[in-house]
């Protein structure tokens, strides 16, 4: 058990908020399916919200035209304020069993429900599970219903179960770039077999009015292979005071008088922000503002958020006004600052709220300012405590970035447009391109045929080769061997260093003398699943991932672990092809993501993977690529779209 904070502010309880359920709450399935067949007469565009939360999502969609009527969570306060802001049912049911995910599929079915969102929690995968998993889905099968499983399974299944017209899919921007980027391959393939359209990305909340940097990741998949776009974005920010400037200066810990919890007295909306975040607020409570409540305020505390601006860092304030170590919680307090955007607002604001100090006033923000900042309208009250209050505003997703999500789903749909091609085509292309082509006629030879050895020595020498080099050279290096768990045998480092004899390549026999040595004193350390970089420092990282995809272990266990690696030129070919600009922008996530979603979970994925170098180099140069010969061209975005600025030349010896 962890000590409690001996400098900790004592949290006053209250006011306690019992929020009466939405006048269409029905407290049965009977009721819910009569409730959804009265709204689909009128024409209602109806959804389900799973792992809902307090509904940020839910009212995005609702303002977009997606009327939810089926909310599910497993945090009771978050289920009680659901229920309070949405007809229908909110139900506080475990996804993780089998039961609850036929009952949650049968429910949408029989109500009509056309489309699916939520936020499943992305738990790590043991790599026997994700062997597990990968040969399910190469196989086109899905878990048995009848065991627990982790939440994003459950919520495919759902889909398969249930098929909706579409999926929308909310998330931490890490579950679609960890290393193997297994779960969102995982997801594409899957929802791919089921007949949908997939897309994904990550985006700042920011670019839709949302006040605050929140980076989030989103999938949206569509039934029947339908198109969907995205919606536009905005340049410009929406800043914390245009957000929160027209709330009351309020001490911290104070309690407001009158019922529903207290509010105090409102004046009324400056900004377009205000006027919208108050638009439906009843005329009798227009001059009231709800939930604006706070923490109390140790005098210390109170000194040191005086003497703060934005900029200050923890580290900053004067000794006897740190009681945190400075070296570990730089950023322990926070102003915000009121000219630019806020940081994220996490579910952590419950417990501390010291990295969020209003932008004007010695205090943390309040329950109302950090739903303004979530974009929360001010009508949007939150069941339970303000801890329970604060936790459900943190961890929602920012209703307005769910309002522009839910308009593109709504106008997609309406609009009807096939998608031209999915990542199956494009996998198979690339490995079906790859696996016919010569030896000689490619410029990475080694990854295709070579040893992990091999990989290590062309990757040292021949990595800005020509292709004419490359044919001359390769068959000497591949007429050398080591066998895995022995040292390198000195015949073959003769070899090598009279190949590669000249003053073009010194520095490149001083690396490779020094690898040579590291693999004498670790023969194993090459070999392994992982290459084991502790004992062989001089491959470097991304050397040793080119070396894991092509030449993995080739037990089943072990599958799973094929790293998807993001270079230069292969983030060139997936830009040109999708029609995205993810070569000069967002490389390190939605350029990976660009990449990772093309690499379906099939057998020939890693082919697939392979051949992005080989097209990268040979064919999709930065100028005057060789359209003609590439094996995506059909569907290629920008070859369709520019034909003049991509164009057929003669093949070259030189690459």
């Amino acid at each position: 058990m962890s000590k409690p904070d001996p400098f900790a502010v004592r949290q006053i309880k209250g006011p306690f908020i019992k929020l009466p359920l939405h006048p269409h709450y029905c407290s049965s399935e009977a009721e819910l399916l009569e409730y959804a067949e009265s709204r689909r007469k009128n024409g209602a565009l109806l959804g389900a919200d799973l792992f809902a939360g307090a509904g940020g999502l839910s009212e995005g969609l609702g303002q977009a035209g997606i009327e939810v009527i089926l909310g599910v969570d497993h945090y009771p306060y978050a289920v009680e304020t659901h229920a309070a802001r949405f007809p229908g049912m909110s139900t506080n049911w475990d996804l993780s069993t089998s039961g609850n995910v036929q009952r949650v599929a049968d429910l949408m079915k029989n109500a009509g429900i056309d489309v699916l969102a939520g936020g499943p929690p992305c738990q790590p995968f043991s790599k026997a599970g994700r062997a597990g998993i990968r040969n399910l889905v190469e196989r086109g099968e899905r878990d048995p219903i009848d065991q627990r499983r982790n939440l994003w399974r459950a919520y495919l299944e759902v889909v398969q179960l249930a098929q909706p017209r579409a999926v929308i899919m909310e998330n931490v921007p890490d579950i679609a770039l960890d290393k193997e980027m297994f779960i969102l391959r995982s997801m594409v393939t899957e929802l791919e077999q089921m007949g949908y359209s997939v897309e994904g990305k990550v985006v700042d909340a920011w670019r839709y009015g949302v006040p605050q940097f929140r980076q989030r990741f989103i999938l949206v998949a569509l039934r029947d292979g339908i198109s969907f776009e995205w919606p536009n974005e905005q340049a410009s920010k929406v800043s914390v005071w245009n957000a929160i400037g027209d709330l009351p200066e309020i001490e911290g810990g104070a309690r407001p008088a009158g019922e529903d919890g207290g509010w105090w007295r409102y004046n009324e909306p400056i900004t377009s922000f205000q006027r919208e975040m108050r638009k439906n607020v009843p005329m009798s409570m227009n001059h009231r503002i709800y939930d604006h409540i706070t923490r109390p305020v140790r005098e210390d505390d109170r000194r040191a958020f005086e003497q703060m601006t934005a900029s200050t860092k923890y580290s900053d304030l004067p000794a006897e006004l740190r009681r945190y170590r400075s070296d570990i919680f730089n950023d322990k307090y926070k102003r915000l600052d009121e000219n630019d955007l806020s940081r994220t607002i996490t579910a952590h604001i419950a417990k501390d709220g010291y990295g969020f100090i209003h932008p004007r006033q010695p205090r943390t923000i309040s329950v109302r300012e950090a739903a303004r900042l979530q974009t929360f309208p001010d009508d949007f009250r939150f069941s339970g405590p303000p801890s329970a209050a604060f936790k459900q505003i943190g961890n929602a997703v920012p209703v307005r970035l769910g309002k522009s999500i839910g308009k593109a789903v709504v106008e997609s749909l309406e609009a009807g447009r096939k998608k031209s091609t999915n990542a199956n085509w494009t996998c198979s292309a690339l490995a079906s391109w790859y696996e016919e082509r010569p030896t000689q006629e490619l410029i990475y030879p080694w990854l295709r045929e070579g040893t992990r050895w091999h990989i290590v020595v062309a990757e040292t020498f021949l990595v800005r080769s020509t292709m004419h080099e490359t044919r001359f050279v390769w068959p000497l290096i591949h007429q050398t061997h080591v066998r895995p768990g022995e040292q390198v045998p000195p015949e073959a480092v003769d070899l090598l260093m009279n190949v590669f004899a000249g003053e073009r390549f010194r520095k490149r026999r001083t690396q490779f003398a020094r690898i040579v040595d590291d693999l004498n004193r670790n023969p194993h350390a090459l070999w392994s699943p992982r290459v084991d970089r502790e004992e062989l420092p001089t491959i470097s990282p991304s050397l040793a991932e080119l070396i894991e995809l092509a030449v993995p272990v080739t037990s089943e266990a072990d599958r799973s672990e094929e790293p998807v690696i993001v270079a230069k030129g292969v983030l060139r070919v997936t830009s040109r092809f999708l029609g995205i600009d993810t070569e000069t922008r967002n490389k390190l996530t939605n350029g990976r993501i660009s990449v990772g979603t093309q690499l379906v979970l099939q057998p020939s994925a890693r082919f697939a993977h392979l051949a992005l170098f080989e097209v990268a180099r040979q064919l999709c140069t930065p100028e005057r690529p060789r359209c003609e010969l590439c094996p995506l061209r059909i569907h290629c975005q920008t070859a369709s779209k520019e034909p003049n600025k991509l164009v057929l030349v003669e093949p070259e010896e030189s690459s």
